[in-house]
């Protein structure tokens, strides 16, 4: 072997090592997609992150993050879940409408899974302990809290008045929720108007059909949809008087009345140190789908004075949050 071969076959080999650090030490990316806008998701970006805090990832310093927001145009869901995977994300962190299409992209890449709904009533795993596959994640389903929060919108104002119940037919548990509101309803003695709303307009067409019925209180169902709209549900019931209840404290902090339901937040964030565990070498059919932790009751004082409200004293006490 001539000695050029060989200081050159040496600096090869000598140069491997380093190139194979600099390879297992690069910086992953985790895929975060979502059918939501941008500015409805902030909140919950800003708890998935604090998530990955708390799991020793931080953003911009060992961790990069691809931010991928449909826009509420689910057509456009599965070119950002393609797109993703050509990336070769470590992981794709996927809401509700997201989920199934991620799953669809892709059979390899952890799935974490932040959910308003149940992902095994969704098909999405087999089971809430042992998952399988690669699909794991936190659910904070809201809908079998739906005839409780009925109740308390019930409690807050009383017959004769007639209740709309505002659904998003395009959501993946409308059936379910409207067949246990309807349920709850005749439970409770109350008579209600079923009124469906899946795009903006729509939702200024709901309200139309609402005041032109004489409703006298809004149940605004579940969705993420719903949730990225909840700043123009929150004006529309204060501006047509209807006393207004969602799921999401969200809906509160922008203006709606009352809310009821798991922290969107604290979910979030838990799916922040899944998506940790997982870069740490934990498998997703390992770690079991979590259940909401928390339950929060949410009065705005504000809208409450501008609807002309008293809301009862036993209802505040209740209450895990009063908005001044």
């Amino acid at each position: 072997m001539k000695r050029r071969d060989f200081i050159t076959l040496l600096g090869g080999a000598a140069a491997w090592p380093f190139a194979a650090q600099a390879q297992q030490g690069r910086m992953p990316v985790v895929g975060y997609l979502d059918s939501k806008t941008a500015a409805a998701s902030s909140p919950q970006v800003e708890a998935f992150r604090k998530g990955l805090g708390e799991a020793g990832f931080v953003e911009g310093r060992n961790l990069a993050i691809e931010f991928r927001f449909a826009e509420d145009q689910r057509d456009r869901l599965p070119e950002l879940a393609a797109d993703l995977v050509r990336h070769r994300v470590a992981a794709i962190v996927a809401n509700a409408p997201s989920g199934p299409i991620a799953k669809a992209a892709t059979s390899t890449i952890p799935i974490v899974l932040v959910t308003a709904s149940d992902p095994v009533e969704a098909g999405l795993v087999s089971s809430l302990s042992r998952p399988s596959g690669n699909i794991t994640g936190v659910s904070f389903t809201t809908t079998p809290l739906n005839p409780k929060r009925l109740e308390l919108l019930h409690e807050l104002v009383p017959k004769p008045a007639v209740i709309a119940l505002l659904l998003d037919p395009n959501a993946g548990n409308f059936e379910r929720q409207l067949r246990d509101l309807e349920s709850a309803a005749r439970s409770l003695g109350r008579q209600v108007l079923i009124v469906k709303a899946g795009t903006e307009s729509e939702i200024d067409a709901a309200f139309v059909t609402m005041v032109q019925a004489g409703v006298g209180a809004l149940f605004v169902g579940s969705g993420p949809f719903y949730f990225s709209r909840r700043r123009q549900l929150a004006v529309l019931a204060v501006r047509h008087a209807l006393p207004a209840s969602s799921n999401g404290r969200e809906f509160v902090v922008d203006g709606g009345l009352m809310s009821y339901g798991a922290s969107t937040t604290d979910a979030y964030r838990r799916g922040g140190l899944y998506v940790g565990r997982i870069l740490k070498g934990e498998k997703p059919s390992a770690l079991p789908v979590e259940l909401p932790t928390r339950y929060e009751l949410v009065f705005n004082l504000t809208t409450a004075k501008a609807l002309k409200l008293d809301i009862p004293a036993k209802l505040l006490a209740l209450a895990d949050e009063v908005i001044q």
